[in-house]
């Protein structure tokens, strides 16, 4: 988050950013931390969710408001509601508790997972990406896939097992392979991000 708000600022231009994806990772991160108004787990851990929330407002902020003539309205087109309206039933259907918090962190966990949809879409229809938005995508898939090699070890060391973190993590993971593979085999040797154009 702190990368592409850094890519912004720095180039005045949020060229090749999808700000569907960044108005649902917003949508994520808020959903996900109102345990701020009702749990203390320590300062750090507080810090760290205002700090992604701040970030994520900022960065929508930044794609629809401050440098919103550089912003690539016409390439960035998914359709919203083929996530949300799945992913909010969802999160009434399976959830480990019918409460409000309970169903709106099961919200954000499910959200999470297709969030980055809008900007693979958006990639695919523009054909290329940006070096650093490339950059971006590919240590927001590692942190994913830390996040599996993570449960796997809480799984073996704790006996923990959070089958909806779990099962979309897996999910989310999988949406990022084919951009890995184009990341190594492209970025990785100093090549620009390109797909070919469907016909």
């Amino acid at each position: 988050m702190i990368l592409l708000l850094g890519k912004i600022w720095r180039s005045k231009s949020c060229a090749g950013i999808s700000g569907k994806s960044q108005i649902l990772f917003a949508l994520v991160f808020t959903t996900r931390y109102l345990d701020l108004f009702t749990n203390f787990i320590s300062i750090y851990n507080t810090v760290m969710k205002l700090v992604f929330l701040l970030c994520a407002y900022v960065t929508v902020y930044m794609i629809y408001g401050k440098f919103r003539k550089t912003f690539d309205s016409e390439n960035d087109t998914f359709r919203l509601e083929f996530l949300l309206v799945p992913v909010i039933g969802l999160s009434f259907l399976e959830n480990y508790s019918f409460t409000p918090l309970e169903i709106l962190w099961t919200f954000s966990i499910y959200l999470e997972s297709v969030a980055i949809l809008p900007q693979l879409f958006m990639i695919s229809k523009t054909g290329e990406a940006e070096t650093i938005t490339t950059h971006y995508l590919f240590f927001l898939g590692l942190y994913r896939a830390l996040y599996l090699a993570n449960w796997i070890r809480r799984y073996q060391t704790e006996g923990f097992y959070d089958q909806i973190a779990v099962v979309s993590g897996v999910v989310q993971t999988i949406f990022y392979c084919d951009f890995f593979y184009l990341y190594v085999t492209k970025v990785l040797k100093g090549k620009k991000l390109s797909l070919p154009m469907p016909i």
